[in-house]
């Protein structure tokens, strides 16, 4: 179960823990370091170590957020959280932009827990960090693309920004399906 941990903004006095969570996990599916969501430029899928530079880049300029579930100084898990203009690059994009009732002030695009702590809790716990961290940005519309899981056990490559459930324990609301077992969900975070 979750205990003894911190939640910690991904920032350049974090960026090592960050890099270490990566690191063990050879940059987290196929070495994209958690930049797909991030605006298309020349620098984004240049391979492991291009990514790791721009990701780094792009976390000094303030332009990459995360909560990092924090044991001492190791960040066990992350929640990669921005607003639309720091995260436009999302699954369905098309068929989203097509249906949007809605632009959100933050979108949360991806989950990860480093693989000796899965199945702990430690995904919801990122989820409410990066909640937290909204919140004391001032908050606002929070939108989450969790994936429709139903009974069958998916590969985490798969569930990259967690469950439809996980969402639903978290207070967020059923928008809209995007894609294949793909959804929209909605909560508003009022500011700390």
């Amino acid at each position: 179960m979750t205990s003894g941990y911190s939640i910690q903004p991904l920032a350049a006095h974090t960026w090592d823990a960050f890099a270490g969570l990566v690191e063990r996990h050879n940059g987290i599916f196929g070495g994209c370091w958690c930049i797909y969501f991030h605006p298309d430029c020349a620098e984004r899928g240049q391979g492991y170590d291009g990514n790791r530079a721009l990701k780094k880049r792009l976390v000094e300029a303030g332009q990459a957020h995360a909560a990092l579930v924090m044991v001492g100084d190791e960040a066990i898990a992350w929640a990669e959280y921005g607003t639309p203009d720091e995260l436009p690059t999302i699954h369905h994009r098309k068929q989203y932009l097509a249906e949007a009732d809605v632009i959100p002030d933050y979108r949360i695009t991806c989950i990860f827990v480093d693989k000796r702590h899965r199945g702990q809790g430690y995904a919801k716990v990122a989820l409410a960090g990066a909640l937290d961290l909204i919140a004391a940005q001032g908050g606002g519309v929070v939108e989450g693309y969790p994936h429709e899981t139903g009974e069958k056990r998916m590969s985490n490559s798969f569930v990259y920004n967690g469950t439809r459930t996980m969402y639903e324990q978290a207070g967020f609301g059923f928008v809209r399906s995007k894609g294949m077992k793909n959804t929209v969900m909605r909560r508003t975070i009022q500011p700390a």
